[in-house]
């Protein structure tokens, strides 16, 4: 996730709806998506969510209610949300937004396979094991 791609679409607004959780992303190629919170909380880009490699990736519950606290400009290709679980080390790429809104619907799908596969709910309330966490970011 290195910024944005040549030619690739960027954001011409972006707007938080705190009362609905959704990112409202406009982009230069004319796309608009509500993006929710919860969506960029499960499919954060950091390591602490996807891990430093395939296979690595640690399936996010109890984020339904997630609130996005803050959302920081990362240069001129990305923005840092924080969100109400303390959760902050994703940076979210122009392009990583792009995705995210476009293909919501098969990253749904996905999230709930996965969910099921492990015996989880959305709702389900998980707490990191003493230690966990990515101490080299």
């Amino acid at each position: 996730m290195a910024g944005l791609k040549a030619g690739a679409p960027v954001p011409l607004g972006l707007t938080v709806h705190g009362q609905s959780r959704v990112l409202e992303v406009s982009f230069s190629d004319g796309a608009s998506f509500s993006i929710p919170f919860e969506l960029m909380r499960v499919y954060s880009p950091s390591a602490e969510v996807q891990g430093h490699g395939p296979g690595q990736e640690t399936l996010q519950t109890g984020k339904r209610d997630v609130v996005l606290d803050a959302l920081d400009p990362v240069g001129n290709y990305a923005v840092q949300p924080r969100f109400s679980d303390g959760h902050d080390t994703g940076i979210f790429s122009w392009d990583y937004l792009y995705f995210l809104g476009s293909q919501q619907t098969s990253l749904w799908e996905d999230y709930e396979k996965r969910l099921q596969l492990a015996g989880l709910t959305r709702d389900t309330l998980m707490l990191a094991p003493a230690g966990h966490g990515c101490s080299s970011h």
